[in-house]
């Protein structure tokens, strides 16, 4: 009995403790997240500044202001928006097919018995009215017996008085003849049954067309019926490629658009064609369409079967394009930087259709003429990310520029921390200030920003906390500060003196400790 009650503490214990494991998971991270909300500061952002707000999943952007010096750092280039002829090309692949409108087939229209073959393989070439072979057939033999049965009786009956004998004579003729031409008998063959009299026993069958043998059905001996196909005669002057059409691209491409096919075989040269077809229907595992082209092909280099290289070209008219460069993809947005001069940068969502070439096919955001980043759109986007999140953009004032305040005096700034690797916790901020002749700088409002970014996948808001310095002697600054979490943090230590910033330096910083 004893043993039955320990054990039963025991899993009582157990319970208890995987209960309390449960519900602390379940509490722990919305009291984590209630507790960095209760510390997150969001300073507003300047009446001048223009927001671009964002969905609640991405961070809003604000105008950014570069100097000349850290654009040319981080490598800015600009581009323009503009109205051009628009081409764009689709790349996929083939192959080549027999045209379908070129393919002959040999048939008999009599039973018989086949002679001689003359063409015996595959892939011979022919001429029309070559001869193919020689069949010999009972009901052909008949029939010319019947014809020249008839021709004789209507010259005996010819002269004759008796009503109707004379035209019935010339009526089995005629009917004779027609059956002839029905058999499908060559002119050459009926020529000559009238010019000699004589039945002839074999009958040669020629080819109805130029081309290439694709398919070889007859033997020697070999007993066939009417409609038996003998040999399937392909010209392949003109040939068929059938592409591969993502189901995305169909509606891009239409009848008549130029293309061009290369093949591996033959490098350095081009076959162009014709969009000549759009199959309506789409490979349900490919999800994909076939699109035919035509391609001369009057040197036969290619073949058959031929696996082959497609560029269609398609012309989209006069269309407002921008540098596919300049297009920053930002999540569910389309983003441009838009160059204001004086390295003043306004971020716009846009939208974009097709892709011509390096352009964009621009459909809403834009106009004619405006210029745009075409590179460092990262930077860009951080720079915007991290002034938003800070609220402390401030646009230049009209009038004032980037050259001119590169012309103003300038301020060393040193910055440094007690520890000097910041921890959870207080922690002691100093700043020294001085001019350009190494002179303290006195009177100025120094402080320093400590921000990280929201971090949506741990359901983590943006975290900003500001520390104000107190001035002391020699031109340094210092004051407490608190870091709200282990971690690396976004750091900007602004200095300004009379309302206008005299020194600003932003640094990355690496916390220690976990969270309070």
């Amino acid at each position: 009995m004893q043993r039955y009650r320990i054990a039963f503490f025991i899993t009582l214990a157990a319970a208890i403790l995987l209960a309390a494991g449960v519900v602390l998971l379940w509490i722990g991270p919305q009291v984590l997240k209630a507790r960095f909300s209760s510390v997150v500061s969001r300073a507003p952002a300047s009446p001048d500044a223009t927001r671009l707000e964002a969905p609640s999943s991405e961070t809003a952007l604000v105008p950014v202001s570069l100097t000349p010096q850290r654009m040319q750092s981080i490598g800015v280039k600009t581009g323009t928006v503009e109205y051009r002829q628009v081409h764009d090309e689709i790349q996929t692949t083939g192959s080549v097919e027999v045209d379908e409108t070129r393919l002959a087939e040999v048939q008999v229209r009599f039973a018989g018995w086949i002679q001689k073959v003359y063409v015996d393989s595959i892939f011979k070439p022919v001429q029309k009215a070559q001869p193919l072979l020689t069949i010999y057939s009972p009901e052909l033999v008949r029939t010319e017996n019947e014809y020249l049965l008839a021709k004789q009786n209507r010259g005996l009956l010819a002269q004759s008085t008796v009503p109707g004998v004379a035209s019935g004579a010339g009526t089995l003729l005629s009917s004779a003849m027609e059956r002839l031409k029905q058999w499908g008998l060559p002119e050459r063959d009926i020529q000559e049954l009238e010019e000699t009299g004589q039945v002839k026993r074999d009958f040669e069958i020629d080819s109805p067309t130029s081309g290439l043998i694709i398919e070889r059905n007859a033997l020697p001996t070999m007993y066939v019926q009417p409609g038996t196909k003998l040999y399937s005669i392909a010209d392949l002057s003109t040939v068929w490629v059938y592409a591969q059409l993502f189901q995305n691209d169909i509606g891009r491409v239409k009848l008549g658009d130029a293309a061009v096919i290369t093949v591996d075989s033959y490098p350095g040269r081009t076959f162009p064609g014709r969009v000549s077809f759009i199959s309506p229907q789409l490979d349900q595992t490919t999800r994909t369409a076939r699109v035919r082209l035509e391609i001369a092909n009057p040197d036969m280099k290619l073949s058959l079967g031929m696996f082959v290289n497609v560029k269609l070209d398609l012309a989209l008219g006069r269309q407002l394009v921008i540098p596919a460069s300049g297009v920053y993809q930002s999540g569910t947005r389309q983003i441009a930087f838009i160059d204001h001069g004086d390295g003043h940068f306004e971020p716009r969502e846009i939208e974009t259709g097709a892709r011509a070439g390096e352009d964009f096919v621009v459909t809403k955001g834009l106009r004619a003429g405006e210029r745009v980043a075409t590179s460092a759109n990262f930077l860009l986007d951080s720079e915007s990310q991290l002034q938003a999140a800070m609220g402390s953009f401030a646009p230049p004032p009209p009038g004032v520029s980037a050259a001119s305040a590169a012309n103003a005096p300038q301020v060393s700034l040193d910055y440094s921390s007690s520890p000097s690797t910041p921890r959870l916790g207080t922690n002691t901020f100093r700043v020294k200030l001085a001019g350009p002749d190494s002179a303290p700088i006195t009177g100025a409002q120094v402080t320093v920003t400590f921000l990280m970014p929201a971090m949506p996948a741990m359901g983590m808001p943006a975290m900003r906390n500001v520390a104000t310095l107190s001035e002391k002697a020699g031109g340094v600054y210092d004051g407490p500060g608190q870091i709200l979490m282990g971690g690396t943090w976004q750091v900007t230590v602004l200095a300004t003196k009379n309302g206008q910033t005299i020194a600003q330096k932003q640094i990355s910083v690496t916390a220690e400790g976990g969270t309070q």
